[in-house]
């Protein structure tokens, strides 16, 4: 146990205490109490500035709605094919290499083209040899006029002496019956040979077009001969394969110099060409739901983006919508003639035009725009609603 002693100054401590509760207090300053009442207020207006942003964006929303359509559902396409010819021979020179730019008209590839140089040589010979026949048939036919005209004075002059003899025969001591007969029949020989020589110049005629002064190179041989001709100059020309349009070269590697290419599979296998990629036929195939075409028409304005070049927009418009959904190209389209189908949202191809790229001034040239690039496409129908369709919602 503890024995406390009492001290003057214990005796005195209770009445200090006393003493200090007996002070008044100090009055706690007003902000505390006041800071309640702010954050009340602070509160009332967060939330009325929440209601008014969620009104606002929900009217706009509403005014807009309809007026942009978009997808990601959209690919690069261009103008690409498997440049051929439809001649047969062996490759001789391939004159472009993978990957390589070229302009129309550029030589890719060329045949042998000396069995199409002798053939055309050959059409062209005949082609004159025609001509000469022909301007020979106009001579032939003249010659034939003039045989026809001498053959009919010889005519005359036998029916003249026919003539004579018929009266003389009467007396038998004048003209004996075997003159007589002679000449009747001189007469008759001589006037089945003119028929000969007319129906003769009527042949000649006839293959001269029934004109003795037709023009040669109007006359159906020639004409023909000379489509011959026309045709070993297009096998020769097409010997040498050229570029179509502008573009990018590929699958060059499956056509070598010795190769034989055969015109009728030439383009099926790929065995014989060339694959050539427009560079400015590039268009954007974008297939859009159909509840969202409700608005787009041609003519739209369209902003592309390209996944690969991520911060480029591609100005663009829309140039076409399909007249059927892509499902109506299919090989086994979907048939929902049962009672157990679900409905699903078809997409419609629209066509976009590539028209330029947008990009900051001093930035790098666009990019190549390559077939089968994904990309994404925001199509403006600048469609709005009117104020009555706005009440009529609202309602």
């Amino acid at each position: 146990m503890l024995d406390r002693t009492r001290t003057p100054g214990d005796a005195e401590a209770p009445n200090e205490t006393l003493s200090t509760a007996a002070t008044p207090v100090a009055a706690p300053p007003l902000q505390p109490a006041l800071a309640p009442k702010r954050r009340s207020r602070l509160r009332s207006v967060l939330m009325l500035g929440g209601i008014a942003v969620v009104a606002i964006g929900s009217g706009y929303f509403w005014l807009t709605g309809g007026r942009y359509v978009s997808t990601d559902d959209a690919y690069v396409r261009a103008a690409k094919l498997m440049v051929s010819t439809d001649v047969s021979g062996l490759v001789s020179d391939v004159d472009v290499k993978e990957g390589q730019k070229v302009k129309a008209g550029d030589v890719l590839f060329r045949i042998d083209p000396r069995q199409y140089q002798i053939a055309l040589e050959n059409a062209r010979a005949n082609l004159a040899e025609t001509a000469l026949d022909l301007k020979a048939e106009k001579v032939d036919y003249q010659r034939m006029l003039s045989d026809i005209a001498a053959q009919e004075a010889t005519v005359d002059n036998d029916q003249a002496t026919f003539d004579r003899y018929a009266t003389l025969v009467k007396d038998t001591a004048a003209l004996s019956k075997a003159q007589y007969d002679q000449a009747r029949f001189a007469l008759e020989g001589d006037q089945h040979k003119l028929d000969a020589l007319r129906q003769q110049a009527q042949v000649a005629l006839a293959k001269l077009g029934g004109n003795p002064d037709v023009d040669v190179e109007q006359h159906p041989q020639y004409l023909q001969a000379k489509a011959a001709v026309d045709e070993a100059q297009r096998q020769f020309d097409h010997a040498t394969v050229r570029a179509p349009f502008a573009g990018t070269v590929t699958g060059v590697d499956s056509l070598q110099p010795g190769l034989y290419l055969v015109a009728a599979t030439a383009a099926l296998t790929n065995q014989g060409a060339v694959g050539l990629v427009s560079s400015a036929k590039v268009w954007i195939d974008a297939n859009i739901k159909e509840t969202d075409l409700t608005y787009v028409k041609p003519g739209d304005s369209v902003d592309v983006t390209i996944d690969a070049y991520p911060g480029r927009t591609w100005k663009g418009t829309v140039q076409s919508i399909a007249p059927a959904s892509g499902s109506e190209f299919s090989i086994l389209p979907a048939q929902n003639a049962s009672g157990n189908w679900v409905k699903v949202v078809q997409r419609v191809p629209v066509r976009v035009v590539v028209e330029s790229a947008a990009a900051e001034p001093g930035s790098p040239a666009a990019p190549d725009l390559r077939a089968g690039m994904s990309a994404q496409v925001s199509i403006d129908t600048g469609h709005e609603l009117s104020l009555r369709q706005t009440l009529t919602g609202l309602i």
